[in-house]
């Protein structure tokens, strides 16, 4: 476990009631346990009800006790309990993210809670429910009237954002615009500030391989993206690139730089994930860790970076690693934002202190 923070409440929406969802919940809130008794954190388990008593009943007694821990609250989004069967598509359990992503927006509107933390929800099942999001980071943008929304991936040290994420290949070069471009890389330092990095040093990866050879694999290296980034380090920013795809990452692990922003999801995902996943040699089973974050949204959000497992639901073997981690993270995020907050102001005061010391 990391440093301790100050108390603060996460709203946890839960995601597909026939996933892992529920289970990782629960288990993430026993790992919380000794924060959760000293009254430094409280969490809010949105979603179906009747998805955590069963979860907590399949998992013989080992969840037992987690939703009666000071500080743990459920709270049901649908109007009757139902019984998602575990590991089935349905409209009903795609309605149910839906409506948990929803009302834990609604919690952090109100100020009942200070961040989201999101379990896994199923594409198709959202889309089967009407709600046509590509997923959380698209309908959180959506529910909190948002821009577009930023997607970065952090594990450590490893930080990656993404200018585009689930879009077809072709459409990439066309969305690779200067200003959504800048807009990721701001939004990707304040992030950086946020985790307490006060110079953030970051890497732009290129589109085309090895930046585009000059002209010769692709113009859009040359015709956007190195000006965009001689912008940016203009007005400030320490900001690298267009660097080639195939260094970049490397670069970055051996601590050139704080992050890297990658043109398309495979580019940035790929190399996240063989970083990430953790194999067992003997039995050739993975866990993967690792936290997704949405950057532009006006509040905290984190989740994990897996899918709904619904071959696995149910059966009481689901690992809540990447769920404590992304608690972990949107805790240090928060403290992180008020801590940014804080300095700006105070920067903001001593700059008006001396103007009106100027003019006297």
């Amino acid at each position: 476990m990391s440093e301790r923070l100050p108390s603060a409440t996460l709203a946890l929406a839960m995601g597909d009631p026939a996933g892992i969802g529920p289970e990782i919940s629960l288990r993430a809130a026993l790992t919380f346990k000794e924060r959760l008794i000293a009254g430094e954190l409280k969490l809010l388990l949105v979603g179906s009800s009747a998805a955590v008593s069963r979860s907590e009943e399949l998992n013989y007694g080992a969840l037992r006790g987690a939703i009666h821990l000071p500080g743990v609250r459920i709270i049901g989004v649908e109007e009757e309990p139902h019984s998602h069967a575990f590991g089935q598509l349905s409209a009903a359990a795609g309605e149910v993210a839906y409506r948990a992503a929803e009302a834990c927006v609604g919690l952090v509107r109100s100020g009942a809670a200070d961040g989201i933390v999101t379990a896994p929800l199923n594409k198709e099942a959202l889309f089967l429910a009407g709600r046509r999001f590509a997923g959380y980071t698209d309908m959180l943008a959506y529910l909190t009237g948002s821009q577009q929304a930023v997607m970065m991936l952090a594990h450590g040290p490893v930080r990656i954002s993404h200018v585009t994420t689930h879009v077809a290949l072709s459409e990439v070069p066309k969305l690779v615009t200067p200003e959504r471009l800048e807009r990721v890389v701001r939004l990707t330092a304040d992030a950086l500030r946020a985790f307490g990095i006060k110079h953030p040093r970051i890497a732009v990866a290129a589109l085309n391989p090895h930046a585009g050879e000059g002209g010769n694999f692709g113009i859009e290296d040359d015709l956007v993206i190195r000006p965009t980034i001689d912008a940016l380090c203009t007005a400030g920013l320490d900001v690298d690139g267009p660097v080639p795809g195939d260094t970049v990452f490397v670069k970055h692990v051996g601590g050139q730089y704080d992050a890297v922003v990658a043109m398309y999801h495979d580019q940035g995902h790929i190399p996240f994930k063989l970083l990430g996943f953790k194999i067992d040699p003997a039995s050739g089973k993975w866990d993967l860790h690792g936290t997704n974050i949405s950057l532009g949204l006006p509040l905290v959000r984190t989740s994990v970076d897996h899918g709904t497992a619904f071959d696995i639901a149910g059966s009481g073997t689901a690992n809540a690693d990447s769920m404590v981690e992304a608690i972990e993270v949107a805790l240090k995020l928060i403290r992180g934002r008020e801590r940014v907050e804080d300095q700006s102001e105070a920067e903001k005061a001593k700059r008006e202190s001396k103007l009106k010391g100027e003019r006297q």
